[in-house]
C-alpha cells in the first residue's frame, strides 16, 4: 500500500515492512520457478490460486462465512481454470458464465448479503486465470514474466514514492494511503521494469516502455477495486494465508486487472513477441 508520510517509519511499521518482504522472498522464487517450468507447474499454481482466490471472495461476500454459494463459487472457479489448463478455452469461458449465473440464483434463493457481488467473483476471478494460462500457453513465458515484472515494480514504486513525497490523495474514500505522487512512481518504475524485459527479449523497447506504464494505472485500477470490496464489508484482508499481505486477493489484485489487459493487447497483435 503507498503512504503518505515522510521517511521516518515507527517501530512497529518496520517490522510489518520487514514481515512483507520476508514473505515475499518466500513466495516469488516459487511464482517464478513455476513460470519458468511452464506446464504443469503454472496450471497447477494457477488452479490453486484461483481455488484460493474462489473461497477468499465467497468469505468476503459471505460476511465471513463459506456457504453454499461459497461452495458454488469454488466449484465454477477452479472447474473453468482446470478446463483452460487444458487449452480448452471457449469452453472455459462458457463454464465462467455458466457459473456466475448458477452462483447468482444460489445466492438471490438464499438471500446473501451481496448476492451480485457474489456471482461477480466468479468472472473476476475465472478470466484473469484463464487469461493468464492462455497467454502462457500461446505466447510463452516471457510475457508472463513481463506481467509480473510491470506489476511488482508498480507496487514497489508506488510505495517507496508514496512514502517520500507524499501529496494529494488518489482515492481517499477508497484507499486513504494512496497517493498521486505514489501512482506517477508505479508508472515510471514499471515503464522501467518494461524496458528492462524488453531488452531481453528484443521487444521493441518504446513500445513496451509505454504499455508498461499504462498497464500499472490498470493494476491499480485492480487495487482500489479490491480496497472498495473490502470496505464494503469492513474488512482489511481479505485472509491471513501470507504474513504481513493477508490473502492471496491482496496479492494479486493488481494482476486480475493487468492479465486481461495483456491478453487483449496479444488478441489485437499489440503485443506479438514471445
Amino acid at each position: 500500500m503507498v503512504a503518505n508520510v515522510g521517511m521516518a517509519q515507527s517501530p512497529g511499521r518496520a517490522s510489518a515492512l520487514k514481515t512483507r518482504v520476508a514473505s515475499a522472498l518466500v513466495l516469488a522464487p516459487v511464482v517464478l520457478a513455476a513460470v519458468w517450468f511452464g506446464s504443469p507447474w503454472i496450471d497447477g499454481l494457477t488452479v490453486l490460486g484461483g481455488a484460493r482466490m474462489a473461497w477468499e471472495w465467497a468469505r468476503l461476500c459471505g460476511a465471513g462465512e463459506f456457504n453454499a454459494s461459497g461452495v458454488a463459487v469454488l466449484l465454477a472457479v477452479t472447474s473453468a481454470v482446470g478446463v483452460a489448463a487444458f487449452d480448452q478455452i471457449g469452453m472455459a469461458f462458457a463454464l465462467t458464465l455458466a457459473g456466475a449465473g448458477l452462483v447468482l440464483g444460489i445466492s438471490l434463493g438464499r438471500r446473501d448479503p451481496a448476492p451480485h457481488l457474489t456471482a461477480l467473483g466468479v468472472v473476476w476471478l475465472a478470466v484473469p486465470c484463464i487469461a493468464l494460462l492462455w497467454l502462457a500457453h500461446d505466447a510463452g513465458k516471457s510475457i508472463v514474466f513481463w506481467i509480473l515484472a510491470v506489476v511488482w515494480a508498480t507496487d514497489i514504486g508506488a510505495y517507496f514514492v508514496g512514502r517520500t513525497v507524499g501529496g494529494p490523495k488518489l482515492a481517499p474514500r477508497i484507499s486513504p494511503k494512496k497517493t498521486w505522487s505514489g501512482l506517477l512512481g508505479g508508472m515510471a518504475s514499471a515503464a522501467l521494469a518494461g524496458t528492462a524485459v524488453a531488452s531481453l527479449v528484443a521487444a521493441p523497447l518504446w513500445p513496451v516502455a509505454m504499455a508498461s506504464g499504462s498497464l500499472a494505472v490498470v493494476g491499480q485500477a485492480g487495487d482500489l477495486a479490491e480496497s472498495a470490496l473490502k470496505r464494503r464489508f469492513g474488512v482489511k484482508d481479505s485472509s491471513g494465508l501470507i504474513p504481513g499481505h493477508g490473502g492471496i486477493l491482496d496479492r494479486v489484485d493488481a494482476l486480475l486487472t493487468v492479465i486481461p489487459a495483456v491478453a487483449l493487447l496479444r488478441l489485437a497483435g499489440a503485443v506479438s513477441w514471445r
